[in-house]
């Protein structure tokens, strides 16, 4: 069993996004932060880092930390996720189709060498939730998750890209390129034309071996 994140980890900046702060990563701004936390509660890094939804202990407390942290970044009072087995599934299962989704978009076109278990759990449209939309008394219209459990935490998860999306920062959020690595990072570049969660730890290394591999070839 993976230990449970401790109310105050030593690696975890209280304020911060639990997930995502494993990595020495800045997070992706306002609501957006929770996207990328939850892409990045996977098992990765040097030395590699817990699956947080590995157990319903952990990824309860992951889901209460982030929750609270959405909560701190949008303003918006934080509500009460508690996850079932069921709905740890769930959100097992979300994860992997947001990181297929986002891996597919980057690329631009289908992974030929992706498996076929792999292309039947992420068909077209392969998510959808429940959401209302809301007008206040200064005219603005916001989109209100709903839901409970699991349900509410895709909700939240879905409307923040979708909000994002609107804002035309949504596709700043990538994986890292390396196929081992898969941590998703902001990208903050000009030109949104970052492809390493840090060029340091997975680009430079991966170029490197690609280099030799060419090198080897001409020889």
């Amino acid at each position: 069993m993976v230990p449970s994140i401790p109310d105050h980890p030593a690696d975890v900046v209280v304020g911060s996004w639990p997930a995502t702060a494993r990595y020495d990563l800045d997070a992706a701004p306002g609501g957006l932060g929770l996207v990328q936390d939850l892409l990045n509660t996977i098992s990765a890094g040097a030395p590699r880092q817990p699956d947080l939804l590995d157990d319903l202990d952990s990824a309860t407390e992951w889901a209460r930390l982030a929750v609270a942290q959405w909560s701190t970044a949008t303003g918006r009072p934080a509500p009460a996720v508690p996850l079932d087995p069921a709905g740890l599934g769930e959100l097992r299962t979300f994860r992997e189709e947001l990181l297929d989704g986002i891996d597919s978009g980057l690329r631009g076109t289908p992974d030929l060498g992706q498996s076929a278990e792999a292309s039947d759990r992420v068909p077209a449209g392969f998510r959808s939730t429940g959401a209302t939309l809301r007008l206040d008394r200064d005219g603005f219209v916001h989109l209100d998750p709903a839901g409970v459990g699991a349900d509410l935490l895709i909700s939240l998860i879905l409307g923040a890209l979708f909000e994002a999306q609107l804002a035309d920062v949504g596709r700043r959020i990538k994986t890292c390129r390396n196929p081992r690595c898969r941590v998703a990072f902001y990208d903050r570049s000009r030109n949104n034309s970052g492809v390493w969660h840090s060029v340091r730890v997975c680009g430079h290394p991966t170029n490197l071996r690609a280099h030799r591999a060419r090198q080897r070839q001409v020889d």
